[in-house]
């Protein structure tokens, strides 16, 4: 028998529970203070999913990176893929806050968009 132990995020509370597991499958979950924490863990579990936040390098900005997320949460296993993807791409000033910078992000359906807004910077002004 296996056990895994994690923290809820589902409420305020952040109940330690155990998740008890035998061939891959679960076999109990103790330590929840509310049912929230039987869904997160079955889900923590099974599929462990995260939001992923990083930046993208700008061409021709005020700012030379703009910060940028996944609009959902992606397969956690794909984090590491998703970074070596995201490292390849530069945009273009001017950049808008939710300004799609890669649709359909590794196949997963999920678009990574920008968090804040870069200006262009008139590159005349420094000839």
């Amino acid at each position: 028998m296996e056990q895994n132990k994690i923290i809820c995020i589902s409420c305020p509370i952040g109940c330690r529970m155990t998740i008890q597991s035998k061939d891959g499958k679960i076999t109990s979950i103790i330590g929840n203070a509310c049912p929230k924490g039987i869904k997160y863990a079955e889900e923590e579990f099974i599929n462990p999913l995260r939001i992923l936040t990083t930046t993208v390098k700008v061409i021709g900005g005020e700012l030379p990176l703009v910060s940028v997320k996944t609009e959902k949460s992606i397969p956690k296993r794909l984090l590491l893929k998703a970074m070596v993807e995201i490292a390849k791409i530069e945009v273009k000033a001017q950049v808008k806050i939710g300004q799609v910078i890669k649709d359909d992000l590794l196949g997963t359906g999920v678009s990574l968009v920008a968090t804040r807004n870069i200006k262009r910077v008139d590159s005349n002004l420094f000839s």
